[in-house]
């Protein structure tokens, strides 16, 4: 049998961190041992209803089992855009400022390939969402890390950035509500970003994956929101996380007209598009009653307050999450984050996601989803309490 070598794109790849973490809870599982599996970021709960039976309607009617076309239907771009202005009280051209996804990590990987050549400089949280870097790795550019830290609420510091690192910059990748620290941005960090982003020519992409998972009743800022956003970035946004659709794949981009046109070409030569009956269900999520969303981060809050109550029962410290479905939880000192889990994975049964996974900045935490009842989410923190480690 011949082995054929791989391309250098593909030796470029960074390292999937987490198929170590999936490959041990495994193993735990054959043990027999009943695991919490805490350390992933998918959704636990259904699809509402509505877009589902909208799904099985539109995947009957026989327009649907044609191609699509190249860059969707209208009607789904206007339903982004319909969006938009109703939630966030944006204008956008659904023709010109919107262009329909693969779900959102094929347009944040999509968008190194469209604007990075060799050696090019893109700025990235650290902490951060590990795909980053996959786009730019496939692009041969070069990552520069801004830390985000618990004294600065979990947003880049730019003021320590310096002005050769700004200057060289092409892309900033901004994620708020954020994984895997479960910060929030204010519209007075989106206004410094956007002044920012200006006078440096840097093409802002604000990952906007947990746009609807505002906790407490609270409504998370819109980057394009900031006046002149429009004029130098886009923002991601995803319908896996705000209806739970993470297996159907949908999202959409918004916002700088040329970004839209860069991603709506890449896009022609990789794909013909969505399945017709998808898009016709990612409409009616974002035209129809809103309801459903609002009580899933109602039921993100409470499970929230179960488990950080019960954190704090067993001694264990932690901030409060204030978006997201997740936890960014404090090692103690004498593990790392990676000894940490291991330590709750085999004595305790529970899967938890190590910092160290996320950049070297994650260091020192563990994140947690939220993406379990409360009841095993309280149990999870009582088999950690039984372990003594917070006495």
């Amino acid at each position: 049998m011949q082995n054929f070598e791989q391309s250098d794109m593909l030796k470029r790849l960074p390292e999937q961190f987490f198929a170590k973490l999936v490959a041990k809870t495994q193993e735990v599982k054959e043990q027999g041992h009943d695991v919490i599996n805490l350390g992933q970021g998918n959704p636990d709960l259904p699809t509402p209803e509505p877009i589902v039976k909208e799904l099985q309607t539109a995947a009957e009617n026989p327009v649907n089992h044609k191609y699509s076309p190249f860059q969707g239907f209208g009607y789904l771009k206007q339903a982004a855009a319909d969006f938009y202005k109703r939630e966030y009280d944006v204008s956008v051209d659904p023709e010109q400022e919107v262009t329909i996804l693969f779900g959102a990590k094929a347009g944040l990987v999509e968008l190194s390939q469209c604007f990075l050549n060799p050696g090019d400089t893109a700025l990235l949280p650290d902490p951060g969402y590990p795909d980053y870097l996959s786009g730019i790795a496939m692009a041969s550019a070069e990552p520069a890390f801004m830390p985000l830290q618990r004294e600065n609420n979990f947003l880049p510091d730019y003021s320590a950035i310096s002005e050769e690192a700004l200057d060289c910059a092409k892309l900033m990748f901004l994620n708020y509500p954020n994984n895997p620290t479960a910060a929030t941005a204010t519209k007075t960090f989106y206004d410094e970003t956007v002044a920012l982003a200006k006078k440096h020519h840097i093409c802002v992409v604000q990952d906007f994956a947990y746009g609807a998972l505002g906790l407490d009743g609270q409504k998370p800022q819109s980057f394009l929101q900031s006046e002149g956003a429009k004029d130098i970035g886009i923002e991601i946004y995803t319908l896996s996380k705000t209806y739970n659709m993470a297996g159907w794949r949908v999202a959409f981009a918004v916002g700088n007209p040329s970004v839209v046109q860069s991603l709506n070409l890449i896009q022609d030569h990789l794909y013909v598009s969505l399945f017709g009956a998808v898009q016709s269900a990612a409409a009616a999520a974002l035209n129809n009653d809103q309801t459903a969303v609002k009580q899933l981060a109602a039921t993100y809050t409470e499970r929230r307050d179960r488990f950080i109550r019960a954190l704090n029962d067993i001694g264990w410290d932690v901030d409060i999450p204030e978006g997201t479905f997740f936890a960014w939880l404090p090692v103690p000192s004498d593990y790392t984050s990676e000894e940490f889990a291991d330590l709750l994975l085999e004595k305790a049964h529970v899967v938890v996601a190590p910092g160290r996974g996320f950049g070297d900045y994650g260091e020192g935490y563990v994140r947690v989803g939220l993406l379990a009842s409360a009841e095993r989410l309280e149990e999870a923190a009582a088999r950690i309490g039984r372990l003594e480690i917070f006495k």
